[in-house]
């Protein structure tokens, strides 16, 4: 006898459900052996990117938040608007903490260094 489930009810069913995916261990706790597993995850188009923040600001509803970077590679970015609430918290903590961050990115030619989807603050 089949049973006839709600669409909520089957949402949630459909959330329950797990995927089995391989696990990934790292035997060292340093930060090198992290970057590595997780460039590993990314595959093999990804590259990290190392940078300083010089400038971080909020201008309200009018211009939004911006951020100046140094990059390690060379040049200087700014991003003024279109930077999220998760990427935003990360700007602010690097920026009253080492001012280092780290940017995981598949773009090329200079299209990572605007490219904030794997942002991290560096230590």
């Amino acid at each position: 006898m089949e049973q006839y489930r709600s669409e909520k009810e089957q949402g949630f069913m459909a959330s329950e459900k797990t995927t089995s995916q391989e696990a990934t261990q790292t035997s060292r706790a340093d930060a090198d052996a992290l970057q590595t597993a997780q460039a590993e995850r990314a595959g093999a188009e990804f590259e990290w990117h190392y940078g300083r923040l010089t400038r971080i600001g909020h201008f309200g509803e009018v211009g939004g938040r911006q951020v100046t970077i140094m990059w390690e590679e060379g040049g200087v970015t700014s991003q003024q608007g279109q930077i999220s609430d998760e990427q935003w918290e990360i700007f602010k903590l690097a920026f009253l903490t080492t001012r280092r961050i780290a940017v995981l990115s598949n773009e090329k030619n200079n299209a990572w260094e605007y490219d904030y989807r794997f942002l991290e603050v560096v230590g």
